[in-house]
């Protein structure tokens, strides 16, 4: 049985497009009460602050590695909201690294970069490609973003300088104070753009890593949402040794991009804005 969702939303002219182009569902709207208008210059200036510490920790890291839960909202032509889950893990190593896996249910992929070739391995379907993609991990987020429409889980708190990336086509900030995030506490801060609102919960201390991120689009009517949760961060020593070249250790077959299915964020039963 097919299952039709309304429109994804369309590409923002920034980064946005990372998490944002793909969502297709709706966040319940809360007002908050945020206090006297006189304080907002200072907190503005403290969120931003607590930014700009959390983006300079993460490039000064070379080795990185965590793992995440997403949940990737739809909404089906009859107005209701489903949430996709996944779940995974990111080796890092700067500037040109990189190892993700992701398992949806309907997928396991495993991405594999060495700074020159990425592979793409769908172990549900032992199929892989490979594509040549010369660079650091901000260019292999770009190319897979702009060129092959696939975006890495969390890429924009991958990239080597997530303030400048981040910033500046933000209008509005704030900083709501402390949460806890899996037992860690955190900074809560909250931005909006034209194009989207983001929250991001950032670890109080000396390592001010991401917690929980958190995009929501208004290109889309009933804002469509798509959140990350962080887990088990570590940095430096403290990460595993990873092997960035790719084994071909099940005898997958080689096949093309677009012969890799349920490799993105809808299984293949989800139709977007058709009709069943």
């Amino acid at each position: 049985m097919q299952t039709t969702i309304l429109n994804t939303v369309a590409t923002p002219p920034s980064r946005w497009g990372i998490a944002a182009m793909h969502l297709a569902a709706a966040a319940v709207a809360v007002m908050v009460g945020l206090g006297a208008t006189s304080g907002a210059t200072a907190d503005e200036a403290d969120a931003k602050g607590l930014f700009k510490a959390m983006s300079d920790y993460l490039a000064a890291q070379k080795a990185i590695s965590f793992g995440y839960d997403t949940n990737f909202e739809v909404v089906t032509k009859d107005q209701q909201k489903l949430a996709l889950a996944s779940s995974g893990t990111i080796f890092l190593n700067r500037p040109d690294k990189i190892r993700v896996t992701r398992s949806a249910g309907f997928a396991d992929v495993e991405m594999i970069f060495d700074g020159k070739t990425l592979t793409l391995l769908g172990k549900n379907v032992n199929r892989f490609t490979q594509l040549a993609v010369p660079g650091t991990i901000d260019n292999l987020v770009d190319e897979l973003r702009d060129k092959y429409d696939k975006p890495l889980p969390g890429a924009d708190l991958l990239l080597s300088n997530v303030y400048d990336a981040l910033m500046p086509d933000v209008v509005d900030v704030k900083d709501l104070g402390s949460g806890v995030i899996g037992g860690v506490e955190c900074d809560h801060l909250a931005f909006r753009t034209k194009d989207v609102d983001w929250q991001i919960w950032i670890a109080q201390g000396d390592h001010p890593y991401p917690c929980r991120y958190v995009i929501t689009s208004k290109l889309v009517p009933g804002a469509p949402q798509y959140s990350a949760q962080i887990r088990d961060w570590k940095t430096g020593a403290e990460v595993a040794s990873e092997d960035f070249s790719f084994k071909n250790s099940t005898n997958a077959k080689m096949v093309d991009l677009k012969e890799l299915p349920d490799i993105g964020d809808l299984p293949q039963h989800f139709a977007i804005g058709g009709v069943q």
